[in-house]
C-alpha cells in the first residue's frame, strides 16, 4: 500500500472541494459528443478529399479520439463521468467503453485496485512501469509493433480466447461466457458497421475504425501509459508515484486527450471528473503542492526519461 496519503482538508475549504468534484450530465455529454464528432469529421474529410494524406490524418485523429473514449470510459468507471448515475453506467458503457472492445465494470473493479495500491507490489498495473528504463532501441522496437498492428493483435486474441473460455466446456457454458464478456462490444460495433453501410461507407469500419484502433491507439496507450507512472520519484509517495505532463495543443489533439495528463492530480483526488482536473491543479499549486508533486515540463522529458537507459551490445541484441 502507498505509505503517503493526501489529506484534501489540509489546505481545501469545502468550498474548494465542491468545485473540484462537481458532475455535469452536460459536460460529460459534451465530452463524448467532441469524441464522435471528431471521429465523423476525419471520416468526412478523407470521403472528401480521398489520399495518402486524409487517410493518414483520419487514421490518427480517430485512434487519439478512441483513446480519449477509453479516459472517459475510465471517468465512468469512478462514476465522476455524469452527474446522473444512470446516464453515467449507460453512456461509459455504450457510448466510450463498448465501441473500443472494453467493458466500464470488469474495468473498475480492477482500476480501484490499481488506486490502492499504486505502484505497490500488488498494483495490477505495475508491470506497465516496472521495465523502465529501457533502451531507445527497445522503445522503437515497442512501437514499430504497436504501429504494425501486432500489440493491437495480439490484444485482441487474447480477449476473444478468453471471452471463448475453457476448451471442452459445454457450448452453452462457453457461449454464456462469450455473450458476457464480448457481447456489448460486438452489438455496438455492428451497430457503428451499420450506420457505415447505410451512409454507402461500410469499408470505412475497418479502414478507419478498425485499423486505428490496432495501430495508432496502441501508440498512444503506450506513451499515456509511460508517462503516467514509468520512472516516478518515490513509489510510496502519492504526490510522486504518479505524474503530471504539462502537454501543448497539438499533444492534447493527437495523444493526451480528455486531462489525461494531469495524473498526479487524479491520484490525489480520483473523485474529479476529468473537465475539473485543470482546475484543481491550479489549486494544488495556489496551495504549495508544486514541489511536492511530479510534473514534467512536456512529453519529450517523459520520453528521454523512459528510455535513459544506456545502450550495451547486449541490450541491442534482444
Amino acid at each position: 500500500m502507498a505509505l503517503n496519503r493526501f489529506d484534501p482538508n489540509e489546505r481545501f475549504v469545502p468550498a474548494d472541494l465542491a468545485t473540484v468534484r462537481a458532475r455535469s450530465d452536460v459536460t460529460g455529454t459534451l465530452c463524448i459528443l467532441h469524441a464522435w464528432m471528431v471521429i465523423a469529421a476525419s471520416m468526412a474529410l478523407f470521403a472528401l478529399w480521398p489520399n495518402p494524406l486524409t487517410f493518414i490524418v483520419a487514421v490518427v485523429l480517430i485512434g487519439s479520439r478512441q483513446l480519449g473514449l477509453a479516459i472517459l470510459m475510465h471517468d465512468g468507471a469512478h462514476g465522476v463521468l455524469m452527474k446522473t448515475h444512470g446516464w453515467n453506467e449507460w453512456a461509459s458503457q455504450w457510448l466510450c467503453a463498448y465501441p473500443v472492445f472494453t467493458d466500464t465494470i470488469p474495468y473498475r473493479h480492477y482500476h480501484l485496485v490499481h488506486h490502492r495500491t499504486t505502484q505497490q507490489p500488488d498494483d495490477p498495473d505495475l508491470h506497465l512501469s516496472a521495465k523502465f528504463p529501457i533502451t531507445r532501441a527497445s522503445f522503437r522496437r515497442k512501437l514499430m509493433r504497436d504501429i504494425t498492428g501486432q500489440t493491437g493483435f495480439k490484444q485482441r486474441r487474447s480477449q476473444i480466447r478468453a471471452a471463448l473460455g475453457k476448451p471442452g466446456a459445454p457450448f452453452a457454458q462457453r457461449f454464456a461466457t462469450f455473450r458476457q464478456k464480448l457481447g456489448g462490444p460486438i452489438v455496438a460495433n455492428l451497430i457503428l458497421l451499420a450506420v457505415l453501410a447505410a451512409l454507402g461507407r461500410w469499408y470505412f469500419y475497418p479502414l478507419f475504425w478498425l485499423l486505428p484502433l490496432l495501430t495508432w491507439q496502441q501508440v498512444i496507450t503506450r506513451v499515456r501509459n509511460i508517462a503516467e507512472h514509468a520512472m516516478v520519484p518515490d513509489n510510496d509517495d502519492v504526490f510522486r508515484n504518479a505524474r503530471t505532463t504539462y502537454a501543448t495543443w497539438w499533444e492534447r489533439a493527437l495523444f493526451a486527450p480528455y486531462w489525461v495528463n494531469y495524473h498526479v492530480d487524479h491520484h490525489l483526488l480520483f473523485y474529479v471528473p476529468c473537465y475539473n482536473l485543470p482546475v484543481l491543479h491550479k489549486m494544488l499549486l495556489e496551495r504549495g503542492y508544486r514541489d511536492r508533486m511530479e510534473i514534467q515540463p512536456n512529453y519529450l522529458s517523459v520520453w528521454k526519461l523512459a528510455t535513459s537507459k544506456p545502450e550495451t551490445p547486449a541490450a541491442q541484441a534482444a
